[in-house]
């Protein structure tokens, strides 16, 4: 057995303050080019080709095309290099971004759509496989939190920023044209930065001291010895813990875009307020999941458990669908209350969900592992919106959808408690 060297606090806090607040930038613009739809839908629902069926199909066929590539794209980040791969990316998923705004057909938007999610494919997971490389298991947790509250800081920031842009009309364009156009930019500038501001593993990174560098490496290697590193391709199709993590992924997945994508939509139904002041209110939900994801992740880490604090976000994201669905309230306050508990669960399950797949497997098969769990789960984000919408259109209503979306996290959320406890899983 590898003794696992202790890595000092001095350590930890350095690699944490280097690595997590840029790698959270890079996620918020990511998100942000992902999410921006659901705001730009506002201003588009002007335009004669678009509509919900539309935009529950466009949203959704992002993650098609994210799925084809997400695995292949994982194991380059492993095998390859971080730090170029994750270069690529957001270089070709700015540019794409950039582009839908100057589509003007349906068709045309579900192709770029698509097109983004290849471009993109690839970079949620790498970052959580690149996080291994420099956390331990005794701080993923809270390494993936520091990652992962990019989203809804995505939206705390994104909202506020896509309402200024539904309100101009530069060089004769709709609003939603500026909202991809400029937001779309970040992503291009941040991408060519990475060659400089990443660094791919302990060992070569110059801004630690030599004796630290090798004191973390160290850690890191023996924790990783002793898992599987490499694993046939279809035993991750017949791996108990892959699949039931990818299915509650699927069911969650399927309720947090299917929630955000239609959340100003639905607002602006209920309220009528201006698509700016929309925009601002729909920021509210994500306010209350930026808080609850920091302090889940504190106190999964602390207590050292996974289970429940992967379940219990997802039961309460439930109950807040409940408020939207079978209770049919009246009045704005009472919605926007519902909200908020959808957003106190809808992402705080994710780092204690994302600590499990490296308890079990390390290296590549960590590696695909997470990359087969976040695309085929990622296809949620193309069924949640897309019934959803379907379901409004037929209904006239998303009391119906809220409802699907409300039993799907219940399922996910009794799934949880199925995967096996023990720290190293037998293949």
């Amino acid at each position: 057995m590898i003794e696992r060297p202790e890595v000092p606090d001095r350590i930890r806090r350095r690699v944490a303050l280097r690595l997590l607040p840029y790698v959270c930038l890079l996620y918020i613009v990511a998100f942000i080019d992902r999410v921006n739809v659901s705001y730009a839908a506002l201003s588009m629902a002007n335009e004669a080709w678009f509509g919900p069926r539309v935009l529950g199909f466009g949203a959704g066929i992002f993650f098609v095309g994210y799925m084809l590539l997400e695995i292949p794209s994982t194991v380059f980040i492993e095998r390859w290099s971080a730090r170029k791969w994750i270069a690529r990316i957001m270089i070709s998923w700015g540019l794409i971004a950039s582009a839908m705004g100057l589509v003007s057909s349906a068709r045309g938007f579900y192709i770029l759509r698509f097109l983004l999610g290849l471009g993109e494919a690839g970079f949620f997971p790498g970052i959580l496989v690149y996080l291994t490389h420099w956390f331990t298991e005794r701080d993923r947790a809270r390494a993936i939190s520091g990652f992962f509250i990019a989203v809804p800081l995505s939206y705390v920031i994104g909202a506020p920023i896509s309402g200024i842009f539904l309100r101009v009309h530069w060089l004769g364009l709709a609003p939603w044209r500026w909202i991809f156009i400029c937001e779309g930019i970040p992503a291009v500038v941040l991408g060519v930065l990475n060659y400089w501001l990443l660094t791919d593993w302990p060992r070569d990174a110059h801004w630690l001291d030599p004796g630290d560098r090798e004191i973390l490496q160290s850690a890191i290697d023996a924790e990783r010895h002793g898992k599987p590193a490499r694993l046939p391709v279809l035993a991750y199709l017949k791996h108990r813990t892959v699949l039931t993590l990818t299915a509650i992924y699927f069911l969650a997945i399927c309720g947090s875009y299917g929630f955000g994508v239609w959340l100003p939509t639905m607002l602006k139904q209920f309220s009528g307020l201006s698509d700016s002041r929309i925009a601002v209110l729909a920021a509210l939900p994500y306010v209350v999941s930026l808080v609850c994801v920091v302090i889940g992740s504190w106190t999964s880490d602390r207590l050292g458990e996974r289970i429940w604090h992967t379940a219990i976000p997802l039961f309460v994201m439930a109950v807040g669908l409940s408020i939207g669905s079978i209770w049919h309230v009246s009045t704005l306050r009472w919605l926007m209350l519902g909200f908020c508990l959808v957003g106190a669960g809808v992402y705080t399950y994710i780092p204690a969900f994302w600590s499990l797949p490296g308890r079990h497997l390390t290296g590549v098969a960590a590696a695909v592992a997470v990359g087969v769990i976040n695309s085929f789960g990622n296809l949620g984000g193309f069924v949640g919106p897309f019934v959803t919408g379907w379901l409004q259109s037929v209904s006239h209503s998303f009391a119906f959808g809220m409802g699907v979306l409300l039993a799907l996290q219940v399922a996910a959320g009794l799934l949880v408690f199925t995967l096996p406890r023990e720290s190293v899983q037998k293949i």
